[in-house]
């Protein structure tokens, strides 16, 4: 059975306590209302979803059939408070539906219920909403890395965000049922039910839609991100949750140094261990290393290189004797690092298929995911790396093996304290990661991060962000600046695969402390508002992303930026827009070049396909725009200005490396500032571009205080 078939839309459910009646002795019509959304349920089985932000928008649809009973409730969930009206009907089946508005948030979920067994059939599809007639779509491919695209056919288990051209939208998802879910559209309509390949739903079956409406394409997306990962009961992951969000990590997948090769006078556990040796005696250890699927044997040949062009399925996934002698745990021990452990699907001549209950080409059976975890963690492994997970790495889709497939592999990694990351996802497995609390990282665009690929990891950061995921961006060598930096403005992992001794020691200084911690932003890059109308318009307009740290209520802005058409092009972003308050000053990382921009005002310049790269930081009541660490691309990370405020005068705490000798911090001031602190040298001012400079040395706890006044 293929993943989809006719698209089917269907009913969707939640069982709920219906107060029973005729319709007739009930009023026409029975509406709730929260953050400015009323929900109208008639007594003819129509219903109508209006919004007043940010727009006034009409969605609406019928059951088809009268109601037989319909009740008021309010109540609470891990989304927050709500209004609900819960309907009941009969279609073939009796039915119990609902609709769910909340206080807080521009959140509407449907859901619904068939009460005892039913086919399923389009007969009874629940949403099916006429929408507002919205001119631009994006969607999400179903397909590997789930590429994003805008007016094209919508994938079943693709998110759909509809927008105008003042960045007014609104988004449909799945709620559940993720695997089967079958979201359809027509010119100005959309449904979602489960696919065709489900051919019964058990009584009781639940189903559920989430509709956003927002101002703000991001915004749009935060608040369905955040409402779906609530509803899967998922909580935000910090930046720095362990080693491989919080370290520079090594890589040995596809575009690595050591891809399924190695020094032969040194065996490839020898190699590794040399790599790890070099970047430590360069002054940029690593805080973990990543081997690919050349570590376990594959294939009908049982053996390391595997055989076919694919090399093939897991035969065992256990570390390759050939290549690693006394096994896994003891190399890692040897290594003296966490590792990250790659996983394709289970080959067809694998003994597995004889000892575990499968579904297509994995395992369900929670005794192998134990069995696995088990080895893994014994083996110091930090990170289980689920690949392939648009081809061979699938369930059947029916209404239990997604769940189990997924739901044992990160249950079981998560008794053993071990993280997983998704590779090569589809939108479904992206949106199923709400669930699990473990499934920190996804990968968001193909195999080895270079130029070509920029379009698509910013757009897959912006779905994978919003679920829960930080995004990665995959291997790149450490001379790639650009790479580099857009890893690191990721906020996920940054990771190299540099042969040994070729190493950019300067370049990684600009994202890495000197103990190879990451200073990043608090949330990943994203391409901004205004970039989507623009996309979707066609054409090859030019890329603007950001992202920003906070800190006691100051913003600051990390902006990338880029020609599109192979040439250069003009762009332009609003720091206020972005939270960065009042008037700010917008210094180009890589000319040493700033200016202020007025509170309100715009920023331009003329960018190349190469890219450019700015800091936005605002002049506070001092006067001053203080940029930060004056060697790193996020300057005013957490991992380096741990605090930073400003009353009047500035005052900053500085973080060190236990090794780190000194900082030099930079920033904008109209005169020349005065700089105090113990650990605090001389100011140096430029009169003319009105840049100064001081440098800080740490004390006995590894920090430096420093406070600027003017």
């Amino acid at each position: 059975m293929t993943r989809f078939g006719t698209r089917v839309a269907v009913l969707l459910a939640v069982g709920l306590v219906v107060t029973q009646g005729a319709a007739s002795a009930r009023p026409a019509q029975t509406a709730v209302k929260a953050s400015g959304i009323t929900a109208t349920v008639n007594t003819d089985g129509s219903y109508q979803i209006r919004t007043r932000q940010p727009a006034d928008w009409t969605f609406s649809g019928t059951v088809g059939h009268p109601l037989t009973s319909r009740s008021n409730t309010a109540g609470s969930d891990s989304i927050g408070g709500y209004q609900q009206v819960t309907f009941g009907y009969t279609d073939g089946v009796p039915r119990t539906a609902s609709i769910r508005v909340y206080q807080n948030a521009p959140v509407v979920l449907f859901s619904a219920t068939n009460q005892s067994a039913a086919a399923n059939s389009a007969a009874a599809t629940f949403p099916a909403l006429t929408t507002p007639a919205l001119p631009y779509r994006e969607s999400f491919q179903h397909k590997q890395f789930s590429p994003y695209q805008f007016n094209g056919s919508l994938a079943p288990d693709s998110p759909l965000v509809s927008f105008d051209g003042h960045d007014n939208g609104f988004l449909v998802s799945a709620a559940d049922n993720f695997a089967v879910a079958n979201l359809t559209r027509g010119a100005n309509t959309v449904a979602n039910g489960i696919t065709s390949g489900v051919t019964t739903l058990p009584a009781g079956f639940t189903h559920r839609t989430m509709l956003v409406a927002g101002q703000g394409i991001n915004a749009t997306f935060t608040t369905w991100g955040s409402a779906l990962t609530a509803l899967g009961g998922k909580r935000p992951i910090p930046n720095d949750a362990g080693v491989t969000l919080n370290n520079l990590g090594y890589w040995t997948d596809n575009g690595a140094s050591y891809y399924y090769k190695y020094d032969t006078s040194k065996g490839y556990a020898g190699t590794l261990t040399a790599v790890a040796k070099d970047f430590a005696s360069r002054g940029v250890p690593l805080g973990y290393l990543q081997l690919d699927s050349w570590w376990y044997p594959k294939g009908s040949s049982n053996s390391w290189q595997g055989n076919g062009t694919d090399r093939g399925g897991e035969y065992r996934y256990q570390a390759a004797p050939e290549l690693f002698l006394n096994g896994l745990a003891a190399f890692q021990k040897q290594l003296g690092l966490p590792l990250v452990t790659h996983a394709r699907w289970i080959d067809a001549a694998s003994p597995y298929r004889q000892q575990y209950t499968m579904s297509g080409d994995v395992v369900t059976d929670p005794a192998f995911w134990n069995s696995t975890m088990n080895y893994l963690a014994d083996a110091g492994v930090a990170t289980y790396e689920q690949d392939w997970l648009s081809s061979g790495a699938q369930p059947r889709y029916n209404l239990t093996d997604p769940d189990a497939f997924t739901g044992n592999m990160a249950n079981s990694a998560a008794a053993k304290n071990v993280s997983v990351q998704y590779c090569m996802a589809l939108p479904w497995n992206n949106l199923q990661s709400t669930r699990y609390q473990n499934v920190q990282t996804a990968r968001v665009n193909e195999d080895r991060f270079e130029r070509s690929k920029w379009d698509t990891f910013l757009f897959g950061s912006r779905l994978a962000s919003a679920l829960g995921e930080w995004p990665w961006s995959d291997v790149f060598l450490s001379n790639e600046t650009s790479n580099l930096l857009l890893a690191t403005l990721s906020g996920g992992m940054v990771g190299v695969g540099d042969a040994i001794g070729k190493e950019n020691t300067t370049n990684l200084l600009h994202s890495v402390r000197s103990d190879g911690v990451i200073v990043k932003p608090d949330v990943p890059i994203v391409p901004v508002d205004s970039v989507y109308p623009a996309m979707a318009q066609g054409g090859t307009p030019p890329m603007v992303a950001a992202t920003h740290t906070d800190h006691n209520g100051l913003r600051d802005g990390y902006f990338f930026a880029y020609a599109r058409n192979g040439g250069s092009q003009s762009i332009s972003f609003r720091p206020n827009d972005h939270g960065i308050a009042g008037v700010s000053y917008v210094y180009n990382y890589f000319t040493g070049a700033g200016r202020l921009v007025p509170a309100g005002g715009t920023f331009t310049d003329t960018v190349n396909a190469d890219g450019s790269y700015y800091l936005a930081a605002p002049v506070g009541r001092s006067g001053i725009a203080f940029l930060g660490d004056a060697g790193k691309f996020v300057s005013l990370g957490g991992k380096r200005i741990t605090q930073l405020s400003d009353n009047g005068t500035v005052r900053a705490t500085v973080s060190f490396a236990a090794n780190e000798k000194s900082v030099t911090l930079h920033g904008y001031a109209p005169t020349a500032p005065t700089a105090t602190g113990n650990t605090v040298g001389a100011v140096h001012y430029d009169s003319a571009t009105h840049l100064f400079t001081v440098t800080v040395t740490p004390g006995t706890d590894h920090n430096a205080v420093i406070t600027l006044t003017r």
